[in-house]
């Protein structure tokens, strides 16, 4: 039976390795939760540990963020840690805001401000040259700080005008899916489970995570 912990719940001693998901974002926590939940395993986040680092994501690349936060991390903690770096990147704006996009209207922005720093960039894009792309690169590593293994996956969509709907975060509710005519921020945790850059980057790590934190469940799959 797997246990899981977003901060609330009490924290139970295991024999078993888990894997701590290395990050503070309670709402990107709760979605990998849901996605690993499936798989038997004991997941926990950096809420369950109040020592956990505040790593510096300065690397020039998703891979590079991801991976100084898995790194880091698991050093720090002693852990198996799966860490990830994110972001939306719009054609019309050479690929910004990239890597900056938790920060694209100022260090300490929230979702809003990052949106509204948006569409004012866009202002005067049209609809046909909105397009954009959410990444994700998700680093696994080891307890003693080494990257055992990586992956990266793209989901393409494109910029509304304003936002719509209630649900997910960051610019879910301006990235619009064009085959289904909604937003991420409309469609609702189920259908972006299957369908976002996250959910396809961590089921293409899965088979390798498995086979160092579960074998049994890795030869079972």
């Amino acid at each position: 039976m797997h246990k899981i912990s977003l901060g609330v719940f009490l924290v139970v001693p295991s024999s078993r390795p888990f894997l701590v998901l290395g990050t503070h974002n309670r709402k990107k926590g709760r979605e990998l939760v849901d996605l690993l939940a499936p798989h038997g395993l004991e997941v926990r986040t950096l809420e369950d540990f109040p020592n956990a680092l505040e790593v510096v994501e300065d690397g020039d690349s998703f891979a590079a963020n991801a991976g100084l936060k898995a790194a880091q991390q698991s050093r720090h903690l002693g852990e198996w840690v799966l860490a990830d770096d994110s972001g939306i990147c719009v054609d019309a704006l050479g690929g910004a805001p990239g890597v900056y996009s938790a920060r694209f209207a100022g260090p300490d922005a929230t979702d809003d401000d990052n949106n509204r720093r948006l569409l004012r960039d866009l202002a005067n894009i049209s609809a046909e040259k909105r397009t954009a792309h959410y990444v994700c690169q998700v680093a696994l590593a080891d307890p003693l700080g080494n990257i055992r293994a990586e992956s990266r996956d793209v989901c393409g969509g494109r910029i509304r005008f304003e936002p719509a709907g209630s649900g997910g975060f960051g610019y879910d509710p301006l990235f619009e899916l064009p085959e289904y005519h909604c937003t991420f921020g409309e469609l609702g945790p189920h259908v972006k489970r299957v369908l976002s850059h996250r959910s396809r980057a961590l089921r293409a790590i899965l088979p390798q995570l498995l086979s160092f934190l579960h074998p049994h469940e890795a030869t079972a799959t």
